[in-house]
């Protein structure tokens, strides 16, 4: 069952510029407004309690919170996906997934010989 039939929402994580666009296309962006790492945490956190489908968080952030977001991404129904920020990407969001599909498979199905 998709997280639009459910009724579960999507949600952005981070600074203003990041996060704002993503409201265009239905995501409600949440900016973080003193930057402080316990604001972060404390808004994922009530992203999860509220059980949003999925929340974006710019990956500036998302390495701030790895250790939280690893055990919301084992534990919880929400997916926390790393998205690039105002300096591009950092590659954050393709080791996510390498490392997803490995847990999954077993084996690295990327690496290339």
């Amino acid at each position: 069952m998709s997280a639009v039939s459910r009724n579960r929402s999507m949600a952005a994580l981070g600074d203003y510029e990041s996060v704002l666009p993503f409201q265009a296309v239905g995501i409600e962006p949440h900016v973080l407004e003193d930057g402080s790492e316990t604001e972060a945490k404390m808004v994922l956190n009530e992203l999860v309690l509220k059980k949003y489908a999925v929340v974006f968080v710019v990956e500036d952030w998302y390495e701030r919170m790895k250790e939280r977001i690893e055990e919301i991404n084992e534990k919880e129904d929400t997916s926390i996906v790393p998205i690039p920020g105002l300096r591009g990407s950092r590659g954050l969001g393709f080791k996510s997934i390498k490392s997803s599909v490995e847990r999954a498979v077993g084996m690295d199905i990327f690496s290339v010989k």
